[in-house]
């Protein structure tokens, strides 16, 4: 109200009735119609401000709708640098090149169907039956990264989702351990979608091996991050172009519904890219895998650790292990420690030594202490069904069951039929453990070598105590109770446990000298592994494990120039391992083992220890592929024999028989060779570089 109408009204106050009314008469013509006149001219500019906003919110819904509509026109929506189709999506270069590609070959989306939010940073589609809910989004966790989130999912019961990776024009690396390991990866063959899941490529050659993550890389500075929700089955070239294909499916399939979860299958995963492969590797790692929070032990990066196994198989007994502790001693050769193999005990699922083989196995193992061996033993998950540990497991629930619940799941593994243990069960975990606990403590063993945990020993249809909707997880359950020994102990599976301070062992390479588990696959596996997380890695038994009919040479050992060059290799990577002896062949194969050792031990393996440690920090591998410091080079991309320790030790052994020279690629830099020749601030092909039986080029980058 006007201030002089109130000052009015008090000046008149006391006068009667009839002037109150008089005065009221005389101020409400007077004085209101100047008021409103005044709130008036206050208001217009308010209501203005109002329609001009409207008008602005109508001028960009129509413009917005003309866009989205010129965007349909043109079969294709626009986010960032992707472009999606209705068959799939591409993600350009700046220049405008194709990046990646991915089809949509399960259906294709409805662009009409789609909208995008007004930031441009996400877009919703479906497909022409609403059978799809199909949503992308853009995000820049660096600079120099950009990320695109997908997710597909299908409203109808029993179907699956398909999206498909065209490879042709680039390199691909990560995956998994598998039986012919190659680097980059080849996909070879016509690959029906199967389980994404871990197994035993030694026994089971076409599928996946126990080291495994959903994760790969290429050379064009493009990685792929599948989600841990997803039923994956991964298959290739179904189609006329070289295709990998991500598949998710419920029906037939080992993967299993989530308790609670709607009925429908979803494929969801993460892309992204970058300006180059190094920075996003750093990237996807640093998200999706955790740092070992702890090393292993330091003698085990130092020293080599000496298996029973290839030398004396089931045959292992007391007088034996002894003998091979005494030729070790007796050749000056160092140990980490002894790792006393399979059937020490007198039946599989028992946790003690076979009185028999070992009728004093306590004096064994204190004469082999005191001369200054330590001793670990395999184990294994699995209970025979004639171990007196059988009906134990039966009667207090410690087994995989069948789905019925009542009846543990039988298996066949390579020592017979037997129950496997259930590790989502507590119990069961309490009781492995306390059986450890007293080989530990009645004889002073110091570790355990973990073998199996992969889902290939799993029964086809089984139960547990806690429900596995990813069978791969009994795999992670396995490598998590192992880790508790861990100092000098390992597993030969990896799947979501880049944590654990575990050396992961190769699956058993046979005694060749190809690709196929042979030593040509050694240099790539360890750079799968490297890529996938795991920096400890165990390359398995010099010169192989001497299986029949997979040895190169006599059945009773390795080749003799295959033995002395997987010697040779070994010493450079996280850990060597002997079982074959050298000590089986000649006075020079024992020079050649005793010069690798002692280099191990003065030069390498404090090396790749300190780097060990960093990689508790950092997440970095300690094997590194040469396109970690030559990431823009294509014959970084694609060399396969030669390797990193960190950035400036760059190793090159041969691997061919017979020869004794090799091309070497030598990146960008000033290195120094084994033999003092220096090269400097240039790219060089060392073409037929000489490197004799005994020797192994290696090169050091100076700063």
């Amino acid at each position: 109200m006007p201030h002089n109408y109130n000052r009015q009204l008090q000046h008149r106050a006391g006068r009667g009735e009839n002037t109150r009314i008089d005065a009221m008469y005389q101020v409400v013509p007077g004085n209101l119609p100047a008021a409103r006149e005044k709130q008036s001219k206050e208001a217009k500019p308010l209501i203005c401000s109002v329609l001009l906003g409207v008008l602005l919110i109508i001028a960009a819904v129509v413009a917005w709708c003309y866009y989205s509509a010129s965007l349909k026109k043109l079969n294709y929506f626009k986010i960032k640098d992707l472009e999606l189709y209705e068959d799939g999506f591409i993600i350009k270069k700046t220049d405008g090149s194709d990046l990646f590609e991915m089809g949509f070959r399960s259906a294709p989306i409805n662009l009409e169907s789609c909208f995008q939010d007004v930031t441009g940073v996400w877009i919703n589609c479906t497909n022409a039956d609403k059978e799809v809910d199909f949503f992308i989004e853009t995000l820049k966790p660096k600079d120099s990264i950009t990320c695109f989130n997908i997710k597909w999912r299908n409203v109808v019961l029993d179907s699956a989702v398909e999206h498909c990776m065209y490879w042709a024009d680039g390199y691909w690396y990560g995956g998994a351990e598998t039986s012919s390991q190659h680097w980059p990866i080849e996909l070879s063959g016509v690959v029906d979608p199967k389980p994404y899941v871990t197994g035993d490529v030694h026994s089971l050659r076409e599928g996946f091996g126990g080291i495994m993550e959903r994760y790969w890389i290429s050379d064009k500075s493009v990685a792929i991050r599948v989600n841990d929700s997803v039923p994956l089955h991964i298959g290739w070239n179904s189609s006329n172009r070289e295709a990998f294909c991500l598949h998710a499916r419920y029906k037939d399939s080992p993967f299993k519904l989530p308790t609670g979860q709607q009925p429908f299958v979803q494929l969801s995963y993460q892309v992204c890219a970058g300006s180059d492969m190094k920075s996003v590797h750093r990237y996807m790692a640093k998200k999706h895998f955790k740092k070992p929070e702890v090393t292993p032990s330091e003698s085990m990066f130092l020293y080599p650790l000496w298996s029973t196994w290839a030398l004396y198989k089931t045959k292992v007994n007391q007088d034996k292990v002894l003998h091979y502790a005494e030729k070790i001693k007796k050749y000056q050769f160092n140990c980490s420690h002894i790792e006393i193999d399979d059937r020490y005990s007198s039946s599989y699922g028992e946790f003690d030594f076979d009185p028999v083989k070992f009728p004093n196995a306590l004096e064994m193992l204190q004469k082999l202490s005191k001369d200054g061996f330590q001793v670990t033993l395999w184990v294994h998950p699995f209970v025979n069904y004639n171990s007196p540990n059988f009906v134990k497991g039966i009667e207090s629930s410690y087994f995989v069951m069948d789905t019925s619940g009542r009846l543990p799941g039988l298996v066949e593994w390579w020592n017979g039929i037997a129950a496997v243990l259930d590790f989502t069960n507590p119990e069961t975990k309490d009781w492995f453990q306390k059986k450890l606990e007293h080989l530990r403590s009645k004889y002073g063993i110091v570790s355990f070598k973990f073998d199996a945990g992969e889902t290939s020993y799993l029964p086809v249809e089984f139960s547990t105590e806690k429900p596995l909707s990813d069978p791969s997880i009994y795999s992670k359950l396995y490598a998590e109770v192992a880790s508790s020994h861990c100092k000098l102990g390992e597993v030969r599976i990896g799947y979501r446990t880049q944590m654990l301070p575990c050396f992961v062992r190769m699956i058993d390479r046979d005694s060749v000298w190809g690709y196929e588990l042979g030593l040509k696959s050694v240099i790539p596996t360890a750079l799968t592994m490297s890529i996938l997380g795991y920096p400890f890695i165990l390359p398995d038994m010099i010169g192989g494990n001497v299986y029949p009919n997979k040895t190169d040479g006599f059945d009773e050992i390795p080749d003799r120039e295959l033995y002395i060059r997987w010697l040779e290799l070994s010493a450079f990577l996280p850990a060597m391992q002997f079982s074959i002896p050298p000590w089986q062949y000649d006075d020079e194969v024992l020079k050649i083992a005793s010069k690798f050792t002692q280099l191990r031990e003065r030069v390498v393996g404090p090396l790749i220890f300190r780097l060990a440690e960093e990689a508790t920090k950092t997440g970095n591998p300690i094997i590194r592929p040469l396109w970690w410091i030559a990431p823009e080079n294509k014959e970084a991309h694609k060399v396969d024999t030669q390797f990193l320790i960190g950035d400036d030790f760059m190793v090159a052994p041969i691997l061919e028989k017979g020869k004794q020279a090799r091309d070497i690629y030598l990146p960008e830099g000033k290195w120094q060779s084994f033999n003092g020749d220096i090269y400097d601030n240039t790219l060089v092909l060392l073409a037929d570089y000489a490197v004799g039986l005994d020797e192994v080029a290696y090169f050091t980058r100076m700063i």
